[in-house]
């Protein structure tokens, strides 16, 4: 008796969905120099970014070196970090004022090398109160008030 083995997959067949999402990241004390009237709004450094992935592998918000020195960021402290390819160490940088989904606070931002893409993690996301729809491949707003607020004391 001869035995057939088949390549397609039993049971539920799982997709993984990815989801990227549009951003702005503006350098915080820009922000609030341009507040107390010491630059003008043409002054604000910041930028846009299309289609930056939601990584819920990683931590915080990621950023290739050049695109934070495009922004101005302070830099914080030297940081060891887990890699798919190991622990290496890079720099945390203050004052990235994330805007996403019209939702805006200010995070640390973990420096890339410039070959890497920008990346959103799981802390902004929660802060942010955003989650993932993996069906849909989107990232969706919950609710600021009522019942299933995001927000919890």
């Amino acid at each position: 008796m001869t035995t057939q083995t088949s390549s397609r997959p039993r049971g539920r067949v799982r997709h993984v969905g990815r989801v990227f999402t549009d951003l702005t990241i503006t350098n915080r004390r820009d922000v609030i120099r341009l507040e107390d009237r010491l630059i003008q709004p043409a002054d604000v450094r910041h930028i846009t970014l299309h289609d930056v992935l939601v990584d819920t592998g990683a931590s915080t918000l990621s950023l290739p070196k050049s695109m934070i020195a495009e922004l101005g960021l302070t830099p914080s402290r030297e940081v060891q970090v887990q890699t798919a390819e190991g622990i290496v160490t890079t720099m945390l940088y203050d004052d990235a004022w994330l805007t996403v989904l019209g939702r805006s606070s200010a995070f640390e931002c973990v420096e890339l090398s410039d070959e890497a893409v920008p990346l959103l993690g799981v802390m902004p996301l929660e802060t942010l109160g955003l989650e993932l729809d993996l069906q849909q491949e989107l990232l969706r707003a919950r609710p600021e008030t009522g019942r299933d607020t995001h927000l919890s004391v």
